[in-house]
């Protein structure tokens, strides 16, 4: 969950999950990635505040499923962001 917040809270994130790896926590790592990368897409000028609301709507989904225990990939792009992001 506490990747969600910040890039520092990312970080913290993945740092706790190297040292004891846990499923939920990888899914959540990766799903903020996606997003945070999505995120920039928001700088093109006319449609990037459109797809920031988009983002911004679809992290609010991602933080609620993960405070509810649910490992649900984000109607964006999910199933590809754990595919991308396995290494993680």
């Amino acid at each position: 969950m506490i990747a969600h917040f910040t890039l520092i809270g990312w970080v913290i994130a993945l740092v706790m999950n190297n040292g004891n790896r846990t499923e939920f926590g990888s899914f959540y790592i990766r799903q903020v990635l996606g997003l945070a990368i999505c995120s920039l897409i928001s700088i093109i000028p006319l449609i990037g505040w459109l797809f920031a609301i988009v983002v911004f709507v679809a992290w609010i989904i991602s933080l609620i499923n993960a405070l509810s225990g649910k490992m649900t990939p984000t109607f964006l792009f999910g199933k590809q962001f754990q595919e991308w992001f396995k290494s993680l």
